[in-house]
């Protein structure tokens, strides 16, 4: 996995600790209250940044343990919803069968984008016949009932070597963007390809594979691009006059890079959100979520947004963004929160 290693001058930490209380005196968490510790799982996608803070935030406040967890979004959702975690990475929204069993449990979150990240498509460096793929290519390759099991198949001109596909497994919310923003529908997919829910097992395979593709969130490729090759995606619209586009920084913000961006969320236990250490934490990741995601590979929100979403926060706005808990691909999801948030400007504040 990807470690925070971010070195930051004592003011700044200072700074960022006002906003928990803890600047000054060591940052010893029994000077402000805070104790004891926020339980966070979930995506591994997701995982970077959210190490990345709980590693800054138990510096300012050290009664505080966050234990950052990797079981997938999926596992992620499941463990929420059974009340075993505060805070659920997601790199996709709640899906409706989530959002029938929250209901079920009587569990209610706060649903908070924190960045952006687009999908790689990966090879094998020594991969020479390939330099971008299309959608439609991408589409038929990893179609439930495709029969592509051969580089020749896929393209005239491209030789004859056999083709191994590997990818998240399905209880990873890349899994699911994925087959949505390629397939046409989320979670289809052929099953014949090798799946890991940890994305550092993926790089290996596809590092070790001359004949591989694969496919993971950018921020594991930037991490390991000296041992892997990075694949263009061509959405086919000739009318936006892009062609094929590689995952960037700058592609992924200004969305030209389509149709494999997404925001990435956190998921607050409404019941844990009323815990100070935990309250504190969120209103630290919503202010720090804009520094540290370049840092560890993501693209940040715009500082409207996460004003807004820390408003939402504040609030207490419960329930998902999204209908029927569909990912919705190529969604504004700045706009989205702000549409929402006029629905709840008359919403009472929270104290945290």
């Amino acid at each position: 996995m990807i470690k925070s290693t971010l070195l930051r001058p004592a003011s700044i930490f200072c700074l960022i600790g006002l906003l928990v209380g803890a600047c000054g005196g060591g940052g010893q968490g029994g000077e402000n209250g805070l104790s004891g510790q926020v339980l966070v799982d979930g995506s591994s996608t997701v995982y970077p940044i959210s190490e990345a803070v709980g590693e800054e935030f138990t510096i300012a406040n050290r009664d505080v343990r966050v234990p950052v967890g990797v079981s997938g979004t999926g596992g992620g959702f499941s463990k929420m919803l059974r009340r075993e975690t505060d805070i659920s990475d997601a790199s996709r929204p709640i899906k409706e069968t989530e959002l029938a069993l929250a209901e079920q449990n009587g569990v209610s979150f706060i649903e908070l984008p924190v960045a952006y990240d687009g999908l790689a498509v990966i090879v094998h460096p020594q991969n020479e016949w390939t330099d971008c793929l299309t959608v439609d290519e991408l589409r038929r390759i990893w179609d439930p009932d495709s029969d592509i099991n051969n580089w020749s198949q896929v393209r005239p001109g491209f030789p004859d070597r056999p083709l191994a596909l590997y990818g998240p497994g399905t209880d990873s919310g890349t899994y699911d963007y994925f087959t949505e923003a390629i397939v046409g529908e989320e979670g289809a997919s052929r099953a014949d390809f090798t799946a890991s829910e940890d994305d550092n097992v993926l790089v290996q395979g596809v590092q070790g594979d001359p004949n591989a593709l694969g496919f993971f969130g950018l921020a594991y490729y930037e991490e390991n691009q000296a041992r892997l090759k990075l694949v263009g995606v061509d959405d086919g619209n000739e009318s936006n006059g892009e062609g094929c586009i590689l995952p960037s920084q700058e592609t992924v913000r200004d969305a030209t890079y389509q149709p494999l961006s997404r925001p990435l969320f956190i998921y607050v236990r409404e019941e844990s959100a009323n815990q100070p250490a935990v309250a504190a934490f969120v209103e630290f990741y919503l202010e720090l979520a804009g520094q540290l995601a370049p840092e560890v590979g993501y693209v940040p929100l715009s500082d409207a947004a996460y004003a807004t979403a820390r408003r939402r926060f504040d609030l207490r706005v419960t329930g998902s963004l999204f209908a029927e808990g569909q990912s919705q691909v190529g969604v504004d999801i700045e706009e989205l929160m702000q549409e929402a948030m006029g629905d709840s400007a008359s919403a009472p504040a929270v104290e945290s």
